[in-house]
């Protein structure tokens, strides 16, 4: 399957009316995320957390799709989206997580059915806004994004020691779900995809 890619390898533009406000904050938090990344990794090494994922090589996601929502569109990340967290200004919220405080709601998997919920009350009160859902590798109708990360790794199991077959993405139609496979280092189609999965989830007749 294809996947959408606005930037090629180079990191050219091959076609976008991208915003530059909206790139340049990007830009600004995915630097800054980079360094509480290796603050918190250094804090793992230590022996003073005892689990920390950075997101290298996943901050366009990160952002990208933030940038592409409301903030009225809830939002259930997992343990890769620090980015999604730093977006929206929740920080603390971020360092909960890897301290594992008593704030701390850190989920695996489990945020997937919260999404669907969320989205389906979201509905029944008729707002403008959708849910969604990051998760590594059937939805009711409701307007919910399922932002599936795929890095190639299950922590330490490579993708293709877990499945057979052309990735995640094509597993998606099987349960009645338009997916799409898209760049996850290209900060723009992915931001693109996000925008346009967010449209459909509205815009669509799910009565």
């Amino acid at each position: 399957m294809n996947h959408l890619q606005v930037l090629d390898e180079q990191g050219h533009l091959v076609s976008s009316n991208f915003a530059q406000d909206t790139a340049l904050k990007m830009y600004k938090d995915m630097v800054t995320l980079q360094t509480m990344d290796t603050m918190f990794y250094e804090v793992q090494r230590q022996g003073r957390i005892s689990f920390y994922v950075t997101a290298n090589g996943e901050e366009a996601l990160n952002f990208a799709s933030s940038a592409a929502l409301t903030l009225n569109d809830p939002v259930f990340p997992q343990y890769r989206e620090a980015g999604v967290l730093l977006w929206r200004g929740l920080v603390q919220e971020f360092a909960n997580q890897c301290f594992g405080n008593k704030d701390d709601s850190l989920p695996l998997r489990t945020q997937i059915p919260h999404a669907v919920g969320a989205a389906y009350s979201l509905k029944m009160d008729g707002k403008n806004a959708c849910a969604i859902s990051y998760f590594g590798d059937g939805v009711m109708e409701v307007p919910v994004i399922l932002f599936c990360r795929n890095n190639g790794w299950a922590i330490s199991t490579p993708v293709n020691d877990q499945f057979r077959g052309d990735g995640i993405v094509i597993r998606g139609p099987a349960y009645g779900v338009r997916s799409i496979r898209v760049d996850g280092n290209d900060a723009i189609a992915v931001y693109s995809a996000v925008h346009m999965a967010r449209k459909l989830a509205l815009s669509e007749d799910l009565s």
